[in-house]
């Protein structure tokens, strides 16, 4: 493989290439700040836009060198693997029908990824990614940003160390008015494409933030879904899929969800919100309100955990920076995933083990599982709302 035969210095960025997140687009300039947040990575090649002139017009404005700025992904992938100085990762940003070919095709060449979410479109192309994953040895990182919040990663290890014992309830919220117009209606480029099948896969709502909410209850509570019953509706006129999901979920151990979420609720912005019962005590995030998790012992008074006060952890001190009672969110949880995922990757360039606080990004095992999920709610809702099996075969 390209990782371990091109030699690496130590004690530098890791080069990175991104292919898509040109001008145009408003996640690629996230990806980017992510990765200089922390200083880990250097932008040194891209393949940012299927037009060639935009492409290398815009990695001129990212002072990307003109011998690296790239007219597609193939080639991205094949040059930079044969450099000396070719790029450690690469981060996808393009729209979901290309994450599969642009994330196999580095991963063959021997280069690490970071994926945007969902990422693929269908179960097969997801699992074919875990395969190529688990060939290769390689890192994948996929970007469900909320689990890079401090207090995601301080419910998480609550969870984990017993603290609200045995987990009886879940309840997972992800309500926002982004699509409450017909989408012809607006020249909103995401807006367009996230409405087309062929691009955005076979969900809307539930594929963009319900694939969020999904993977945020899973992150949080280390359960895995076993069954689903979906009811995804259409209400602007001219969606091709579906703006606003309920759905309830069987767990694995006998541990009940219900995750609702929509693009058509006039009034949120971006209204995240988990809620997670125990038979010993029961914890709750809101996204909007990131610094703070309450938290209820069975029998006591509720208590507001922050984000650096004395009953946080290290899992919250790890994805922490700025000093207490400031915001700490959007940007910094995607930056947290790709320090964590710098610092597994810098590890294996050193010959060394990586802290096992840098373990918990989202991987390609939780990519196949989020993928399932879509496609197991769509076609429970297609099916009148049964119940559909959601077990994967890996």
């Amino acid at each position: 493989m390209a990782e371990q035969t091109r030699p690496h210095g130590v004690g530098r960025r890791l080069r990175l290439g991104m292919v898509g997140g040109g001008k145009a687009g408003s996640i690629g300039a996230v990806h980017r700040i992510a990765a200089r947040l922390d200083d880990r990575y250097e932008l040194v090649a891209g393949a940012l836009s299927a037009d060639p002139k935009r492409a290398k017009a815009f990695a001129a404005a990212l002072h990307i060198a003109p011998d690296r700025a790239y007219d597609g992904f193939a080639a991205m992938a094949r040059t930079e693997a044969t450099r000396d100085d070719g790029i450690d990762v690469v981060a996808i940003v393009t729209p979901n029908h290309l994450h599969h070919p642009v994330a196999k095709a580095f991963l063959s060449a021997g280069i690490h990824v970071i994926c945007d979410k969902p990422m693929t479109n269908t179960v097969e192309d997801a699992l074919d990614l875990v395969a190529l994953v688990r060939q290769t040895g390689l890192v994948f990182c996929l970007t469900h940003n909320y689990t890079g919040y401090p207090m995601v990663r301080q419910a998480r290890a609550m969870v984990e160390s017993g603290e609200i014992g045995t987990v009886r309830v879940v309840q997972v919220d992800y309500p926002q008015c982004a699509l409450t117009t017909r989408p012809e209606e607006t020249t909103l480029r995401q807006t367009q494409w996230r409405n087309d099948p062929a691009q955005a896969g076979p969900g809307g709502c539930v594929g963009d933030i319900g694939s969020h909410a999904f993977n945020l209850a899973s992150y949080v509570t280390g359960l895995e879904l076993e069954e689903l019953c979906a009811d995804l509706s259409r209400f602007v006129p001219g969606a091709r899929l579906d703006d606003n999901a309920h759905i309830l979920l069987r767990y694995k151990g006998g541990a009940r969800g219900m995750l609702w979420s929509s693009k058509v609720a006039i009034g949120d912005e971006n209204a995240l919100k988990i809620r997670v019962y125990g038979d010993q005590g029961g914890l709750e995030w809101e996204q909007e309100q990131p610094n703070h998790l309450r938290f209820t012992r069975l029998g006591e008074p509720a208590q507001l955990l922050t984000r650096r006060g004395a009953q946080s952890g290290e899992a919250a001190a790890w994805a922490s920076r700025v000093p207490a009672g400031h915001p700490e969110g959007y940007l910094e949880g995607f930056a947290s995933l790709y320090r964590d995922t710098a610092e597994v990757i810098r590890a294996r360039l050193e010959g060394r083990d990586p802290s096992p606080l840098a373990n918990h990004f989202p991987n390609a095992l939780d990519g196949a599982r989020g993928i399932n999920f879509i496609a197991a709610a769509a076609l429970s809702s297609s099916q009148g709302g049964t119940w559909v099996n959601t077990e994967l075969s890996l």
